[in-house]
């Protein structure tokens, strides 16, 4: 039995934050799926609303919608990683609109720009890459490297990743939901929880 491949949305919007109810465009791109609004609500509320001082990545921006949240709730530095050229220009005219000066687009792969970061340097780590693909298994040791000793990986996928496959890269998972063909879990490193 196949899934329903879900309808994609002409847009989504910010939920909280300066930016609140602020309309993200979707464009129509072969393995674009934003995070839905009400997983993207849950998750900043596991998160909390303030996120002011935090430092975040968002690897496969896409629309920009979760590293967007971010840094509407007050995150210094967000950056958003998207390869597709279309997409990036798209972020550009959305940061320049917002004047998201705390934003920085760069037009780069995912886990590449994820390798370039310092140990330990990032309070946030977005991972929401096309369901089929094999991004996640790449880009996931490399978020547990770069995620700060009180910070938290967002990992957004079509199956729940297993707490022995988490261990092994040195995370936990700390919250967890089901919306339709989305995994959302949100994961800290294996010395934080308690």
């Amino acid at each position: 039995m196949s899934e329903r491949t879900p309808r994609v949305p002409a847009e989504v919007r910010i939920i909280g934050g300066q930016w609140k109810r602020t309309r993200l465009p979707v464009a129509n791109v072969p393995g674009l799926r934003p995070t839905p609004d009400r997983v993207r609500e849950t998750l900043f509320n596991w998160l909390g609303q303030d996120l002011s001082g935090w430092r975040c990545i968002d690897a496969f921006a896409g629309t920009g919608a979760l590293g967007l949240e971010a840094a509407s709730r007050g995150a210094i530095e967000v950056r958003l990683i998207e390869q597709d050229g279309a997409l990036v220009a798209q972020l550009t005219r959305l940061q320049t609109r917002l004047q998201a000066a705390a934003v920085r687009i760069e037009r780069a792969d995912g886990v590449s720009a994820l390798k370039r970061l310092g140990a330990a340097s990032m309070d946030l780590v977005l991972l929401d890459p096309p369901f089929d693909s094999t991004l996640l298994a790449q880009a996931l040791p490399e978020a547990a490297r770069v995620l700060a000793p009180e910070g938290f990986v967002y990992l957004e996928a079509p199956r729940r990743w297993l707490d022995d496959e988490l261990a092994g890269l040195g995370l936990a998972l700390y919250r967890y939901l089901k919306a339709g063909a989305v995994h959302a879990h949100v994961l800290q490193r294996v010395n934080r929880v308690a």
